[in-house]
Parts: structure tokens; sequence; C-alpha cells
């Protein structure tokens, strides 16, 4: 009872900031997630609601990161775990979670505007972030995905890997969930 209040409570706060910069005009800003215990940058036009984890059905002959699909509000999406699919794209996959270690975990919906019924599975939301909040920027390392964008360092040193999601929504790695 107490997380879905601390639910409300934050998409609240997050409502009330989005409209805040609304009407501040157009400026780059970011939510802010860890996943896989990295940290990353999810472009808030981009980015659809938040919900709290609840288990996914699981749907067979599918890639590991591809945990079934989730009835968000009535909207029938498929959930992909992050870490595990960013692992599997470097090539080494990490331990799968269970759904008890899964309990402050969040499932960020794409932005419907992006045409993908997609949630990603994320470990921790961070909250916002502006270009104001960070200390320096630079280019994606070579190599990198094509969906990374600029790599964003705070105050404390900390770096932050922006995905741009319209980008890994179009990937066929991403859409390819058949194992």
């Amino acid at each position: 009872m107490a997380n879905r209040e601390a639910l409300r409570e934050l998409q609240s706060r997050l409502a009330s900031r989005l409209q805040a910069a609304r009407t501040e005009g157009v400026r780059l800003s970011w939510l802010a997630i860890e996943a896989g215990g990295k940290k990353y940058l999810l472009p808030l036009h981009q980015s659809g609601e938040i919900f709290s984890w609840e288990s996914a059905q699981g749907v067979p002959y599918t890639q590991a990161w591809f945990l079934g699909v989730s009835n968000l509000r009535g909207g029938l999406f498929g959930v992909v775990e992050l870490s595990r699919f960013l692992a599997a794209s470097a090539a080494a996959d990490p331990v799968p979670a269970t759904d008890a270690s899964r309990s402050e975990s969040y499932l960020v919906a794409l932005n419907a505007a992006l045409e993908v019924n997609c949630a990603l599975l994320v470990d921790r939301l961070e909250g916002l972030r502006s270009v104001d909040s960070f200390a320096s920027t630079a280019l994606a390392q070579e190599g990198a995905p094509v969906y990374f964008g600029n790599v964003y360092t705070d105050a404390n040193g900390e770096n932050w890997q922006e995905i741009n999601l319209q980008s890994l929504s179009q990937q066929p790695h991403f859409l390819s969930i058949s194992a």
C-alpha cells in the first residue's frame, strides 16, 4: 500500500515538473533511471507513463531480455528488461532477477507517439534532469550502439548515458524478440 502511495506521489511530482517544463520553453530534459548498476537518461518527450513492477506473462521462445507481456492500464505492452537488453548487445548476459528482487523496480512505457507498445523494466527512478544538472558532456564512445546519445557527467563525477528511445524502438535487434 505504501509503495502505491509513493508511486502516486512520484507521478504527481513528475507531472507538476513536466507542466513547469512545458511553460518554461523547450529545453533538453530527461527521466533519470538506473538499470544494471548504470545510470541512464531517457528523453522525456520519448518516455511515457511510469508503472510499478508487475509480473509479466512470459512468452515462449523469446530472447532472455524480453520478459513477456503485461496489461498496463488496459493496454498490452511487451516488457523489456533494459539492463539485460543492453548487456546482450554487449555480449555479456547478467544473471536474471527474480520477481522478489524486482519489488522496487519500475516499468517505463515508451511514448505512444513511437508506436511501439513496450515498457522498459528499470531498477530505480532517479528523478528528472535537465542540461543544468550536468557539469560536462561528451559524445558517445566509438562503437557504442546507435541509440546511445551523449554521455553527461554530473557534479559528483557520475556518468549518465543518454538513450534515444525513438532510435532504440526502431532497431531490428530490439524489435526481434524471437530466440
